[in-house]
């Protein structure tokens, strides 16, 4: 089962990296590092984004949707960048749904892929460290999985996959994961709203102070502390003994 484990994570580790290089190539191919990183590149693909936007919202939506779910599986990647890059083209309310809609499929193809595939892996490394959670999680699956959600303090991709010690159900799962990432997603989505007005206000790229104390960034991102603070409270009584 090692030997099996082993070559199943070589695999996903060599697509993985594969997947990254396609892309990159792809990319760099047509743009360079130095346009890419200028205010100006960045300036008029938001007016491109937003031509889209304007003409078809509901094919952006999806099309932004199935990069969302790609990005959690097979890609591994974690929520914050895709939820203000979402934010930044979407907006904040559709933004936000799309985002945490495709974040919450991504993680349940990448949960029951674990299930299948990691699950003896997983319990060797991490049953020892979480096995004060499985009574939490036999007497009431889905609001312990919610306030699993909720709080965090696990890595994305880990947090997807650490649900297999407990056989949680995978409707429960995926409704956990949607109601309980909605708070975080929402105030990522909501600062990256808050980005593209500015550079939509701004020829020329802003000073950092007007970025920071613009109300639609400082607003979310005071609020995001206070969530942080928030979690960390419960996260404490959560994972106490």
């Amino acid at each position: 089962m090692m030997e099996k484990t082993k070559k199943i994570k070589l695999f996903i580790g060599l697509s993985y990296l594969t997947l990254i290089i396609i892309f990159l190539f792809l990319f760099f191919s047509k743009f360079s590092l130095q346009e890419i990183t200028s205010y100006d590149f960045i300036r008029n693909n938001r007016l491109y984004f937003d031509e889209i936007k304007s003409s078809n919202l509901f094919l952006v939506s999806i099309i932004f949707l199935l990069f969302t779910i790609l990005w959690v599986f097979p890609f591994l990647g974690f929520g914050s960048p895709i939820a203000l890059i979402g934010g930044f083209i979407l907006g904040k309310w559709i933004g936000t749904l799309i985002v945490v809609l495709g974040l919450s499929i991504g993680a349940t193809f990448l949960y029951i892929f674990g299930n299948y595939f990691l699950k003896d892996f997983i319990r060797e490394k991490f049953l020892n460290r979480f096995q004060k959670l499985e009574n939490k999680f036999k007497n009431s699956e889905f609001i312990y999985l919610l306030i699993y959600r909720f709080i965090g303090g696990v890595p994305w991709q880990l947090s997807c996959l650490l649900p297999t010690l407990f056989n949680v159900k995978i409707s429960n799962f995926f409704f956990a994961t949607l109601i309980g990432i909605i708070p975080q997603i929402f105030l990522s989505v909501s600062i990256g709203d808050g980005l593209e007005k500015i550079i939509q206000d701004n020829a020329q790229i802003p000073k950092i102070t007007d970025v920071i104390f613009s109300p639609d960034i400082y607003i979310p991102i005071l609020a995001f502390i206070f969530l942080v603070l928030i979690t960390i409270f419960f996260r404490k009584l959560f994972y106490k003994n």
